[in-house]
């Protein structure tokens, strides 16, 4: 990868020689500007105003318009001598955790590529203390006329630089948010909560541009001489004015959409009848008096079913209890004549014995 800039990072007295590399390529699809009658190139020549003649690129310099209109030059050996130790340095001022950094404020992204084997050792080191302390390095660095921030960070085995806007050049968000006063109602954030679940996740690396790649085809189609192929018509949707209904069709949607069409249905009631979650609100009065004489009618019916259920057991006791006690007397009466019954043939045996013991 072509280096863009040339310098060092300097951590304390470490000075690590390193070159600057872009991190990131653009892959979307430029145009020229033409002539519609002939199909001419329509090209933009540098003029100089005074000599209403076209100037090389040698012959441009820079300057700075002052606010009288008046031009002062700057040449590029007034901003090598600018007075800034950052002007071939990126310079480490802080160690900070990365969540300390507000993504609003993060804009290009480089690698920082050790310049040479003598800065192999310094560069393993400062990536390695990087990694260990789970921070990343806030520097200052200057780069086309001007001195930025940027944050280190590892990626891999390298050390990436993003840079930063300075805090004072983040807007704050006056405005944006809407004024009028909006109450979301639990279930409708249990079902905003079930949609974001079904989403799920995603690997980054599934994602392209869809837009690129329809632009490649219309090119390709109109240089071979076919017709461009047609857009779909997006499909037409009114004002929504259910939010909780968008929000089920919402999830019953990703779910088909991930092949779920035979759980749907079940899952259906899930997505009515989510969990409610507590909340602070205090009810109004009417709506007070409605679930209290709902509340009570439920309790006094429950009430009279437990009562009967009570009574009906109790019956059902009772019966057991009389035809227990009345088997316990039948056998109890049945032992007793079994035992009379043996008695008396007992007894009548030792009668004919005895009678047999006189005769003799």
């Amino acid at each position: 990868m072509r280096s863009i800039w040339n310098g060092a990072i300097s951590f304390g007295l470490v000075s690590i020689p390193i070159k600057l590399v872009n991190a990131t390529e653009s892959h979307a699809i430029s145009f020229r500007q033409i002539h519609t009658e002939d199909g001419g190139r329509i090209r933009y020549r540098k003029v100089c105003e005074l000599e209403d003649r076209e100037v090389t690129q040698g012959e441009i310099g820079k300057a700075y318009e002052d606010a009288d209109g008046s031009m002062i030059p700057i040449t590029d050996e007034d901003l090598s001598h600018l007075p800034i130790p950052t002007a071939r340095t990126i310079e480490i001022v802080a160690f900070v955790p990365e969540e300390r950094i507000d993504p609003l404020q993060m804009g290009s992204a480089y690698y920082l590529a050790a310049s040479g084997a003598p800065a192999a050792k310094p560069y393993t080191l400062l990536r390695e203390a990087l990694k260990r302390s789970n921070r990343v390095a806030i520097a200052k660095f200057a780069l086309r006329g001007r001195e930025r921030l940027g944050m280190l960070r590892v990626v891999g085995d390298a050390i990436a630089m993003h840079g930063l806007l300075w805090p004072d050049e983040v807007r704050a968000p006056e405005g944006v948010a809407p004024d009028a006063g909006v109450t979301i109602r639990d279930q409708e954030l249990d079902l905003a909560d079930a949609l974001m679940d079904t989403l799920g996740e995603i690997e980054l690396e599934d994602l392209h541009d869809e837009y690129r790649e329809a632009l490649e085809e219309v090119v390709a189609a109109k240089a071979s001489g076919e017709a461009p192929p047609q857009t779909p018509e997006p499909a037409t949707s009114g004002k929504v004015l259910d939010l909780m209904a968008a929000l089920e069709n919402s999830v019953r949607a990703a779910r088909e959409s991930r092949g779920e069409e035979g759980a749907a249905e079940a899952e259906e009631a899930e997505v009515r009848n989510l969990p409610r979650r507590k909340t602070s609100s205090r009810a109004t009065p009417k709506e007070t008096g409605g679930k209290k004489s709902t509340s009570t009618a439920a309790k006094k019916t429950a009430a009279k079913k437990a009562t009967a259920s009570t009574a009906s057991a109790k019956k059902s006791t009772a019966g057991s209890g009389r035809a227990g006690r009345s088997g316990r007397k039948a056998a109890a009466g049945s032992t007793a004549e079994k035992t009379t019954g043996k008695g008396t043939a007992t007894r009548s045996t030792a009668k004919k014995t005895a009678s047999r013991r006189r005769s003799a």
